[in-house]
C-alpha cells in the first residue's frame, strides 16, 4: 500500500498530490507512472505498487489536479466521462507538472536517476516527456497522436521505448506507419508491435488486458529500466 505526497508547481499555481510506492529497500532508481484519461485509478496505483516490488520509487502525479483533483474512474464503465476530460487537459501544464515530479523523485532517491512509464495519454506524454525534459529514460504504452510531434524526436537525447498495438482503435495503422517511418532509425528509440491487439492491453485490471501480452511488454518495460537506470 502506497502513500500519498503533495508536489509544488513549477508555475507557482499550487500543488498537486501523487501516489507514492516505495520498495523495501533503498530504491534502485525512481519510476514516475503517468496516468490514463481515468486519473490515479486502482490500475495506475497497482502499476506503481509493482515498481516497487522491483526496487524503484514509483509515482503517479494527479495530472488533472487544475481540472479536478483526485479523478479515479473505471475504464470498463466510466470510458466516456474519461474522454470528456480529454479536451480540459493542458497537456503542456501536464509535462511542467511531470518535470516537477522528476525533480522531487531525484531527491527523495538522491540524486539517482529518474524514469517514466505512460499509458495511452500517459503514452503520448511519456514521448513529450523524452523530448521535453531531462528524464534518463521512457516508456509508452498505445500512446495517441505521437505522429504529430514527431517533429520533436531530435530532442529526443535519453532511450525511450513505445508500445503499439496494431489494432488500436485510437491508433490507425496510417498513423502507426507514420510513427515506424519517424523513429524506426532513430538511435534511442525502440519500437515494439502487438499485432492483432487493442488499446489498453497492458491495463492491470478489466476487460481490456490481455495477459500475455501485457506480461511481455511489461518484461521489455523491466528490462529496459534495469538498463537505463542503473
Amino acid at each position: 500500500m502506497g502513500s500519498r505526497i503533495s508536489i509544488t508547481a513549477l508555475d507557482g499555481s499550487g500543488s498537486f498530490g501523487a501516489y507514492v510506492a516505495e520498495p523495501s529497500n533503498p530504491p534502485r532508481a525512481a519510476v514516475i507512472v503517468i496516468q490514463e484519461v481515468f486519473g490515479i485509478n486502482a490500475g495506475i496505483r497497482d502499476k506503481c505498487d509493482a515498481l516497487a516490488a522491483e526496487g524503484y520509487l514509483a509515482i503517479a502525479p494527479d495530472l488533472f489536479w487544475r481540472i479536478e483533483p483526485g479523478i479515479d474512474l473505471d475504464p470498463d464503465t466510466q470510458l466516456q466521462q474519461a474522454l470528456d476530460l480529454f479536451p480540459k487537459f493542458d497537456q503542456q501544464k501536464g509535462i511542467e507538472d511531470i518535470e516537477a515530479t522528476i525533480h522531487s523523485a531525484r531527491k527523495m532517491v538522491n540524486g539517482g536517476k529518474v524514469g517514466a512509464v505512460g499509458y495511452c495519454l500517459g503514452g503520448r506524454l511519456a514521448y513529450m516527456t523524452a523530448t521535453r525534459t531531462d528524464i534518463d529514460a521512457s516508456v509508452g504504452f498505445y500512446g495517441v497522436g505521437i505522429d504529430g510531434l514527431l517533429n520533436e524526436s531530435h530532442a529526443i537525447a535519453r532511450p525511450l521505448m513505445l508500445h503499439i498495438p496494431t489494432a488500436d482503435g485510437f491508433v490507425p495503422p496510417d498513423v502507426q506507419k507514420r510513427m515506424h517511418e519517424g523513429l524506426d532509425n532513430h538511435p534511442r528509440v525502440t519500437l515494439y508491435d502487438y499485432e492483432g491487439l487493442d488499446h489498453g492491453f497492458a491495463t492491470q485490471f478489466g476487460k481490456r488486458r490481455n495477459d500475455a501480452a501485457a506480461k511481455l511488454a511489461d518484461a521489455r518495460t523491466s528490462d529496459f529500466f534495469a538498463e537505463h537506470l542503473a
